[in-house]
C-alpha cells in the first residue's frame, strides 16, 4: 500500500525521526534510542517512512541503515512554495501597514 507523504509528515514522531537521519544513516536501534517509545513503534514508524520513500534502507553487513530521500523532501518544499510566496506577500503588506502608522504618528 502505498501511503501520502503528508500523511507520513503529519506526525510528530516521524517528522523527528526525519530529522535525526537528515544528517546521517542510524541503525533502527539507534533511531530508537532517542525516544521514549519501544523499538516495535519506531520500526513502524520507519516502515511507513519507507512506504512513503521519505527514508531508504540499505543493508550493511548485518544492519539496516535508514537514510533520507532528498527527492521526496523536494518534493514537499515544492508543494510548500505556493504557501512560501503567499505568506510572504502578506507580511510584505503588513510591514508596508505599520510603517505607513509608523509615519503618521510622528
Amino acid at each position: 500500500m502505498r501511503r501520502d507523504i503528508f500523511q507520513a509528515i503529519a506526525d510528530p514522531s516521524r517528522r523527528a525521526i526525519i530529522a535525526l537521519i537528515a544528517l546521517q544513516a542510524m541503525t533502527p536501534n539507534a533511531i530508537a534510542e532517542h525516544f521514549d517509545t519501544s523499538r516495535q513503534a519506531v520500526s513502524k514508524h520507519l516502515r511507513i517512512l519507507t512506504e512513503c520513500e521519505l527514508v531508504k534502507p540499505e543493508q550493511r553487513g548485518r544492519e539496516i541503515y535508514y537514510q533520507l530521500e532528498i527527492n521526496k523532501m523536494k518534493e514537499i518544499d515544492k508543494w510548500l512554495e505556493q504557501f512560501r510566496k503567499i505568506w510572504e506577500t502578506r507580511f510584505n503588506q503588513l510591514d508596508n501597514l505599520l510603517a505607513t502608522i509608523k509615519k503618521q504618528k510622528k
